[in-house]
């Protein structure tokens, strides 16, 4: 039997691993070697930013419910307790949207947390 050599499969592979490296700086984008450890720590890091970015999204939308629960006179976590108590089941991503957008609807959100408190 023949041997078969790995040339264009390399090849192949080589030119996947550039292609996902263009737009890179300098010899990131031409060698590749040093672009498939560009490339590894490109895609490693793209992993955790889209949980990175889960996080994020909850810290502003607790910073906005925060800043509109203070303006009616409670804290986040009174604001978030009040609610709890009175049976009210809405995501921060609406409340925080609710916050922004409609800031009569949030004012009886508070009202109605300030009296289940009470």
């Amino acid at each position: 039997m023949a041997r078969i050599k790995g040339g264009l499969n390399a090849k192949k592979r080589h030119n996947r691993t550039l292609k996902l490296a263009k737009g890179y700086r300098g010899a990131r984008s031409k060698q590749y070697r040093v672009a498939k450890q560009s490339v590894m720590r490109a895609l490693a890091s793209s992993y955790a930013g889209r949980k990175q970015k889960k996080r994020q999204f909850r810290q502003l939308w607790i910073a906005r419910i925060n800043a509109a629960a203070r303006m009616n006179g409670l804290s986040y976590s009174k604001f978030m307790y009040g609610l709890k108590l009175a049976g009210i089941e809405m995501n921060r991503k609406m409340l925080a949207d609710m916050a922004i957008n409609d800031a009569e609807g949030f004012a009886t959100l508070a009202e109605l947390a300030k009296t289940k408190i009470a």
